[in-house]
């Protein structure tokens, strides 16, 4: 059931990025144990439990954390687990009493996992954000716009599930890997703005290289180039154009029924805004399905820009089949492939408290302290 089968991971329920890694780490085998309040939470979300994909593929029991019989129940399920992940502010679970000294003394080697907006420490680590907030502060945001236009946020992919659940995961997992080496458990410190400007890495060669301007839509990735850009089509659709290499470059603007020649030098950025013109007239001349069928199947670097209805009817990701059905709800199915140890989806998003009988049979608990575990409201 996936490469990560036997893997163990605690998590304190959450929203964005902490459920988002729990999925990758269920997606790929772990067993995550999600743990619910007792009592419906503001987590700023309002999805019908079995309809929040993120938290597809673990059980779930509830608890009440401010409860001692609830914190020690938690604490029991830590004796046996590889991992814990929280995402609460920092000092929230040490007021809670499952801060990591007190985990990591009942499991040395348990590797806890924190997510946050802003890391442990330093002057803003207190302070409340979402993604949008992380990402200013991380110097991604203020890149991503058009030309004279305001800073466009990416929805929230970039800040709270490639820059932080990402992270947190592949901490996790780093972690876990060497406490099977040194028998020691640690804490990984996974920082939404640090994530976040990590993705962006690469742009820092750029400023190096004098290849980088801070100025929105002036550079060859941020929709300065005319060969790096979306355009409209005809009917009111868009395609997506990324021709940076000079094979592809050449061959789209044949295609196109332009003479190359007339568009060189192609980094000549003094001359990008007349290109861009000219191709987004032309661009207008067809449909988007008709510009499609012309080019996406050549070497142009070109492709439609689809709906999330039209992704998952596409060809190409039905045949890699990388959408499915599961449990009635249509959702992205795992990834990436392994030739060997495939992943394949198991159980659907929980109801919280749905697997609190089994759960705690399985961790040892006995049925006379699982009954008084729930007449005492510690459980339900």
């Amino acid at each position: 059931m996936g490469p990560l089968a036997g893997i163990t991971i605690i998590e304190l329920a959450g929203i964005g990025p902490g459920p988002f890694a729990a999925m990758l780490l269920a997606d790929m085998g772990a067993t995550i144990i999600r743990v619910d309040r007792t009592q419906k939470a503001d987590l700023g979300v309002d999805l019908p439990p079995r309809l929040s994909v993120m938290n597809r593929g673990r059980r779930s029991i509830a608890v009440d954390l401010k409860s001692p019989a609830g914190k020690e129940v938690v604490l029991r399920l830590v004796n046996q687990a590889d991992g814990f992940i929280e995402g609460f502010r920092p000092g929230v679970t040490e007021r809670l009493g499952l801060g990591p000294d007190i985990c990591l003394a009942r499991n040395p080697k348990l590797v806890y996992g924190r997510m946050t907006g802003y890391g442990q420490d330093g002057p803003m680590a207190s302070v409340a954000g979402h993604d949008i907030n992380y990402i200013a502060l991380a110097g991604v945001l203020n890149a991503i716009g058009p030309t004279g236009g305001k800073p466009v946020h990416p929805l929230n992919l970039v800040g709270d599930f490639g820059g932080g659940g990402m992270f947190l995961a592949f901490g996790l997992l780093c972690g876990i890997i060497e406490a099977r080496t040194s028998g020691k458990g640690q804490v990984v410190d996974a920082a939404m703005t640090e994530g976040s400007a990590l993705l962006a890495n690469m742009f820092f060669s750029f400023r190096a290289l004098d290849q980088w301007t801070e100025k929105r839509g002036d550079n060859v990735l941020d929709g300065g180039s005319h060969f790096y850009d979306t355009y409209e089509t005809q009917d009111g659709g868009y395609l997506a154009v990324g021709a940076i290499e000079k094979v592809f470059y050449v061959k789209l603007l044949r295609l196109m029924g332009l003479d190359p020649a007339e568009f060189e030098p192609q980094f000549d950025k003094s001359r990008w805004p007349a290109w861009k013109a000219r191709l987004a007239q032309v661009f207008k001349t067809r449909t988007r399905d008709e510009w499609t069928s012309l080019l996406a199947h050549e070497d142009a670097c070109v492709m439609p820009v689809l709906t999330t209805r039209e992704a998952i009817e596409h060809p190409h990701n039905q045949a890699r089949q990388a959408f499915v059905v599961h449990e009635g709800v249509e959702q992205v199915a795992p990834a990436p492939r392994f030739s060997r140890t495939a992943p394949k989806l198991d159980l659907p998003p929980p109801i919280p408290g749905e697997h609190t009988t089994d759960v705690l049979t399985e961790f040892g608990f006995d049925a006379a302290e699982i009954d008084a575990l729930r007449a005492s409201g510690a459980v339900t």
